[in-house]
């Protein structure tokens, strides 16, 4: 499970965890969220992007991301089901990774791409349901930015 930094490239699962709590460490006095986000786009084959953001609440983020490509997924429902997915394993290794180290108090989000409006309002009880039943805070749109801004931007 490798993920991408913009600023330091390529980095191991181990590797971006230790960058991630480097950055907090650096102003541990400061309030900070975990966020998991995923997002797909189609061509001939379905790219999924899950991002990990750790914001320094007010004071700017570092954020991480790895791209997937699978075989193409026509339905819609099915593919917000599989990011949902994706963001869960990521959260849940974190989270295990935070408890393991003394940092079990930091909270992690799951940001969903759905919403309210549009093709997605009809399964966000299921996926919210998902991610609070996997014991995770749920934020759809327009409260989703680490999905719908930071994973969105690679999809592409």
């Amino acid at each position: 499970m490798d993920f991408i930094s913009p600023t330091k490239g390529k980095l191991t699962f181990e590797e971006t965890f230790n960058d991630l709590i480097k950055y907090i460490n650096e102003q541990s006095d400061e309030k900070y969220k975990l966020i998991i986000g995923s997002d797909s786009q189609m061509r001939e084959s379905s790219i999924f992007v899950t991002a990990i953001i750790v914001h320094r609440v007010g004071k700017g983020a570092r954020y991480y991301f790895r791209k997937q490509k699978h075989r193409y997924m026509e339905s819609l429902h099915q593919r917000i089901y599989y990011e949902t997915f994706l963001s869960l394993e990521v959260a849940t290794r974190l989270s295990g990774k935070l408890a393991e180290n003394g940092y079990a108090p930091l909270n992690v989000e799951v940001h969903l791409d759905v919403g309210e409006k549009g093709d997605t309002k009809h399964i966000i009880r299921e996926v919210v349901g998902m991610v609070i039943g996997s014991g995770f805070d749920a934020r759809i749109k327009p409260d989703s930015y680490g999905a719908t801004k930071v994973a969105d931007k690679y999809t592409k």
